[in-house]
């Protein structure tokens, strides 16, 4: 079986986004087809201005709804990223391997700054660095696939030429991994604003769909999403962007095709109507294993417990190879150092 990785970082709510785009994809065929590991990357949320107790609170919801969304821990590994000491230890010495030339070509770090600084924040160094670590979280594994959006493959592709980098120079030692991503609604946008991605760390706004919305938010948010000029309906990405992810988002919450679907509506109201429908519907299991896990917190940490003694062991040992292999000394097994006290 191939070896599956993907994460999600806990910087904001969980969107509908994060589900269409990825969580679903995980629950329905990753886990069954491969060996999966799905991480809680919450280290990544500390490169940017952030309440410790609001990481805290995230990431536990994250990791239920995981869950909820159909993770099963006998099928696939769910645990945190900071419970796992090896993403920390590997992403120092890829640190070694990456140039700063490469960090700063890095869409998101470009992007995430200019904000920071419009804000009249300073840049941490983590945000700049971060790139590497999640090549970590990635190469500990040796992960064959990493399901993600098509904002994130810049990252997969600098996994790949750290893999294969420090493979030439220190010796064979990482897997090279590649993208994958869902067909339809790989990207979900922003209901308000249809040409930027559905984003929870936005965390307020009526284009966002979270996965504990309540029904009657839901269909208020998708009743009011924008769309475009003119009466027919087409499905044009370029063209009739809002129109587009509507098509889009009902497309994925059917399994209809985007094109075909356009030809059954004559009116934008019908379209919002059948669309909002389909999200609370494909929604409410989400929300209702949600409330029962809410309920059981104990179940929870124990799967994050027991999820992170199983990524330990899978990573420790290509950490170590990696250590070896850059020119660090192993360190002295115990028994060695008390037999020469």
């Amino acid at each position: 079986m191939s070896r599956v990785f993907s994460g999600i970082k806990p910087t904001g709510h969980l969107t509908l986004g994060n589900y269409l785009g990825a969580m679903r994809q995980w629950a329905t065929q990753d886990q069954y087809r491969s060996d999966a590991l799905f991480c809680v990357v919450d280290l990544h949320a500390l490169t940017v201005d952030h309440d410790p107790a609001r990481v805290r609170r995230l990431s536990r919801q994250a990791a239920s709804l995981l869950l909820a969304a159909g993770l099963d821990p006998d099928l696939c590994t769910v645990f945190v990223q900071s419970h796992v000491d090896e993403h920390a230890r590997l992403s120092y010495v890829l640190e070694c391997v990456a140039t700063d030339g490469e960090m700063r070509r890095m869409i998101q770090y470009k992007e995430k700054a200019v904000r920071e600084r419009e804000r009249g924040g300073s840049v941490r160094l983590s945000l700049l660095t971060y790139p590497v670590l999640m090549a970590a979280d990635i190469l500990a594994y040796g992960t064959d696939e990493v399901p993600v959006g098509h904002d994130q493959t810049q990252h997969v592709e600098l996994a790949r030429d750290l893999a294969v980098r420090f493979n030439q120079r220190y010796g064979h030692t990482f897997v090279v991994p590649r993208a994958t991503s869902p067909a339809v609604a790989a990207r979900v946008m922003n209901l308000q604003e249809p040409t930027s991605k559905m984003g929870k760390s936005d965390d307020v706004g009526p284009g966002i769909v979270y996965l504990l919305d309540e029904p009657d938010v839901v269909r208020k948010k998708v009743m009011r999403a924008v769309t475009d000029s003119g009466h027919d309906v087409v499905h044009d990405r370029d063209g009739r962007p809002g129109l587009a992810n509507l098509l889009e988002i009902l497309a994925a919450c059917t399994g209809g095709d985007p094109a075909e679907l356009a030809g059954a509506y004559d009116s934008y109201g019908a379209l919002k109507k059948d669309t909002a429908e389909a999200v609370v519907e494909v929604l409410r299991p989400v929300r209702e294993r949600h409330k029962e896990l809410c309920a059981d917190p104990g179940y929870v940490e124990g799967v994050l417990r027991d999820g992170a003694e199983k990524a330990r062991a899978m990573a420790r040992p290509t950490v170590d190879a990696a250590y070896r292999a850059i020119g660090l000394l192993p360190p002295v097994p115990e028994r060695v150092v008390n037999a020469a006290r």
